[in-house]
């Protein structure tokens, strides 16, 4: 049955079309409702670990055992996309953690709220890289980075109503209701669920009967086994460093040192401005420039300028080169949704894009645990700077294991 909008033909226009905005506007809301859930927990941590008493490793544990979900939850519902459709299982992602966010609300203990938080996890990890998958598939390839950097823009939205939420909701009336919030993106799905068809290119493999689990085919031949060992090292560097300065640094303000939480909130949105800024100018660079220079570039500037952040004490210089930091540490999320899209067919590509980017994430989450113990050693401030050596290790990949994508036609 052919497809009411000839959506393949419609990709290469050089205008937008109503299913363009669309698949650009559920996924960038997906993910800024991802963002949101994560980064509530963020800002939380100092609340939560009065609350439960609890020392900053149980803190790296709840991060950790997040994106521990995430990772299981990008493989699960990455390969389910491939096979039933990204729009069906990108609302079975965001069903999924609301309704385990809004549950942290009432845990009792530290224990039922690890449960929870792995739960909620699980659908965190597979909203990424279907919202991506449906961007990509639906934008020409001359746009298709700059699309999908607003999805990842996406994300610092919710990192900003994460601290707007905890600073006027949850140091008023207690983190707990914070997370209440957290249930609301729920009411996102129906309208996903009615505004929303399957991209053409997904929607023509399904007709063949070859929309089938082709998970193997990240690792087809010795070229393609590279490629994806370079994404995932590329993808661990990227959430190694996001939650690294994400999550700590507003606990290091607080506690080492020792100014108001309040000043959190000025760090948090000062940084987000940053990585905005920095991850909308990233994806005009690939999509001008192509892929390799612009994260090699960026990767070495990141490198050097997080060495220099971590070694700062003054609350107005972290503010002001909050921004600075978050420009060049996060603008490169703006190019993560087309690089990984660019590589694998359609039958496996929302796989890709989950697994990938996911089981970086779950590498990150283990790291957290490291940084924490370097923190109980020596500091924060301490176990941060050594985030500077792991942007020289994915720069590396860029340059030996990745190839580059640029104008490539999606398969």
């Amino acid at each position: 049955m052919k497809p009411d909008v000839d959506f393949a033909t419609q990709a290469e226009s050089e205008h937008t079309t109503p299913y363009q905005k669309k698949t650009l506007f559920a996924s960038t809301v997906g993910y800024a409702l991802d963002g949101m859930d994560m980064m509530i927990l963020a800002v939380c941590f100092n609340l939560i670990s009065v609350s439960f008493n609890l020392t900053k490793t149980d803190l790296g544990t709840l991060t950790s055992v997040t994106l521990l979900g995430a990772v299981l939850g990008g493989i699960l519902f990455g390969v389910l996309a491939d096979k039933y459709g990204r729009v069906k299982v990108f609302s079975w992602t965001i069903l999924i953690f609301s309704l385990f966010t809004g549950l942290c609300a009432i845990s009792p203990n530290y224990e039922c709220f690890l449960i929870f938080r792995f739960l909620s996890g699980l659908g965190l990890g597979g909203e990424f890289g279907i919202g991506m998958t449906l961007v990509s598939e639906s934008w020409p390839k001359h746009k298709r980075s700059r699309a999908t950097s607003i999805v990842a823009l996406g994300f610092q939205v919710g990192i900003i109503l994460a601290a707007l939420t905890v600073n006027f909701i949850g140091e008023v009336y207690g983190w707990r209701w914070a997370f209440a919030i957290g249930v609301l993106p729920a009411l996102f799905v129906a309208w996903t669920r009615n505004g929303l068809k399957e991209p053409e290119i997904w929607q023509n493999l399904k007709n063949q009967n070859k929309n089938q689990i082709a998970i193997g085919k990240l690792f087809k031949t010795p070229r393609t086994t590279a490629t994806t060992l370079g994404l995932t090292i590329a993808c661990a560097v990227q959430n190694f460093g996001f939650y690294g300065l994400m999550v700590w640094m507003p606990n290091m303000i607080a506690t080492e040192l020792k100014l108001p939480f309040k000043n959190t909130m000025f760090w948090t949105i000062s940084t987000t401005i940053g990585m905005s800024l920095g991850i909308l100018i990233f994806g005009w660079l690939c999509d001008k420039f192509g892929r390799r220079p612009s994260y090699i570039l960026f990767l070495f500037i990141s490198a050097v300028s997080i060495w220099f952040y971590f070694h700062q004490t003054d609350m107005l210089i972290l503010i002001i080169f909050g921004s600075v930091i978050g420009f060049f540490v996060n603008g490169m999320m703006g190019g993560y949704g087309a690089l990984l899209a660019e590589h694998y067919p359609t039958d496996a590509r929302s796989s890709a894009e989950n697994i990938i980017f996911n089981v970086g994430r779950g590498i990150a989450g283990i790291s957290q645990v490291l940084i924490a113990y370097l923190a109980e050693i020596y500091s924060t401030s301490y176990a941060l700077a050594l985030l500077s050596a792991a942007y020289l290790l994915s720069a590396a990949a860029f340059v030996f294991l990745i190839p580059e994508t640029k104008g490539k036609a999606l398969e």
